[in-house]
């Protein structure tokens, strides 16, 4: 299958919601969906994006509480609806097409991108690992961004994907917006996926997956999206819940198991927020051990036993999506 041809199936059925509250407009020649950018956007179109985001290859939903989740043993009493997703096809879902693996600036544009044309453009390492390359005639890609794109990155991005730029379809949404919150929390899966493929786990013996986490209110007001980007790692990092079905030995999962959650970084305890502007809201320069969820269980479908590795941490989670917008946060918008 093509996932990017899938995913712009899936896209273009999102403008013919009525619930959505998203726009298209015509940018350069390419197709732009504002989701929450400068439209309000909803969460039945964030529930839309991470499907995209996944080019079709997951399940996302909203449960009313964490009753029936993943989240029920660990965190009966939640008090947050919870965000879940499953997938028989996790590698090509998630690391083939939902990680955000690398960030578009082009001028003064900034976004963290995601979605299947990271498989037309394959330049990241981890395709030499995953394969999953594909030459689309149309390309579909996620902008994690505050403004929408400009004619440039439209032109920019289709030429990378080697695509026409009347065949770029671009979905965007800003943080702070409820579809952008959502589908950032609906990676939980991926989470894991990645933490894996960086310990050097393979990957070839991962079956299907499925992952939870709390959905985190959206903040308003100045420094809304760098609430928003704590909030989000917070319900992952602290209050994600990821079940792995693989085969293999039951030695290699315990262990990695306590290498692949974030309670395997020194800095865990603290919130993302705190960490982020101590790192001066530079990604990179955080500890790579914390970007993983807060417990992963393997069920070892050869051998029948689970491996249950990390704890949830509610309080974290709590003051993160009460917390008052930091004083360092307020400085912008």
């Amino acid at each position: 299958m093509s996932l990017n041809s899938t995913a712009h199936g899936l896209a273009l059925s999102l403008l013919a919601r009525t619930d959505a509250g998203v726009k298209r407009h015509t940018i350069g020649g390419a197709t732009v969906i504002d989701c929450g950018v400068r439209e309000t956007g909803s969460e039945p179109a964030g529930v839309a994006l991470a499907g995209i985001a996944m080019a079709g290859l997951g399940e996302i939903a909203v449960a009313a509480s964490a009753a029936g989740t993943l989240l029920e043993a660990g965190w009966p009493d939640c008090p947050y609806r919870v965000v879940t997703v499953a997938s028989a096809h996790p590698i090509a879902g998630c690391l083939a097409s939902q990680y955000a693996g690398w960030k578009v600036a082009v001028g003064d544009f900034f976004a963290m991108a995601s979605g299947p044309i990271r498989a037309a453009i394959g330049r990241e390492p981890l395709f030499d690992v995953i394969d999953h390359r594909e030459r689309p005639d149309v390309a579909v890609g996620l902008l994690e961004t505050a403004s929408l794109p400009s004619e440039e990155v439209c032109r920019t991005l289709a030429a990378d994907a080697g695509v026409a730029v009347e065949s770029l379809l671009l979905l965007a949404a800003r943080t702070a917006s409820p579809a952008g919150t959502l589908q950032v929390i609906a990676r939980s899966l991926e989470t894991a996926l990645h933490k894996l493929h960086d310990l050097g786990f393979d990957l070839g013996r991962i079956i299907r997956g499925q992952g939870a986490a709390p959905l985190a209110p959206v903040p308003a007001g100045k420094g809304r999206d760098l609430v928003a980007i704590g909030r989000t790692n917070d319900a992952i990092l602290y209050g994600g819940h990821v079940v792995l079905e693989v085969t293999g030995s039951d030695e290699s999962l315990a262990d990695i198991g306590p290498r692949a959650v974030s309670g395997s970084s020194p800095d865990h305890g603290r919130s993302f927020l705190e960490l982020f502007e101590r790192a001066g809201r530079d990604f990179y320069a955080l500890d790579p051990a914390l970007f993983a969820p807060a417990v992963i269980e393997f069920v070892n479908v050869d051998t029948g036993r689970v491996h249950r590795h990390g704890q949830l941490a509610p309080e974290i989670v709590a003051r993160s999506f009460a917390g008052a917008t930091p004083i360092a946060a307020a400085t912008g918008d």
